[in-house]
């Protein structure tokens, strides 16, 4: 078998470190770029729902989001309706710096998919997705707390 995890693996983790190196400048590190990036796109969105997009535990993300909303990039409101949920808004500090981080996704994911045709794009997309919903599965089940049988 393929063992393609590996590079997906590689693939995330020398992005991750470019942006980390890159966002420096801009008080961001640790992978917290990806927090204000998904609250610029996604105004209102709620703590739980940003774990699930970026597949993140519970605990994780609020950590990661506390150090935001500490340094400015990450309101917290709480929701009409619903006290209880929080709901996070980017501040003027991140919608300044959200076109810079959009830029260089960009250019990653261009720079990710060069000497490719449109249709190998498409595939490898289409791939992409499928990998991540069956990955998806598994990981729904173990935050559950079950164990998977290998």
């Amino acid at each position: 078998m393929k063992e393609i995890l590996r590079d997906i693996g590689a693939i995330a983790r020398a992005l991750d470190s470019i942006s980390n190196i890159e966002f420096k400048e801009l008080d961001l590190t640790k992978g917290q770029y990806l927090y204000v990036t998904r609250i610029c796109e996604n105004p209102g969105i709620i703590q739980e729902k940003v774990a699930e997009l970026l597949k993140v535990d519970r605990t994780t993300a609020s950590r990661a989001i506390q150090k935001l909303e500490t340094k400015g990039f990450v309101e917290k409101r709480s929701e009409v309706g619903n006290k209880k949920n929080k709901q996070l808004f980017p501040t003027e500090k991140s919608l300044k710096i959200y076109p810079f981080l959009k830029r260089e996704g960009d250019y990653s994911n261009a720079r990710a998919l060069d000497g490719f045709s449109p249709e190998e794009m498409d595939s490898v997309q289409d791939f992409l997705i499928r990998i991540r919903q069956n990955i998806e599965t598994d990981w729904e089940y173990v935050k559950k707390g079950h164990k998977r049988n290998y």
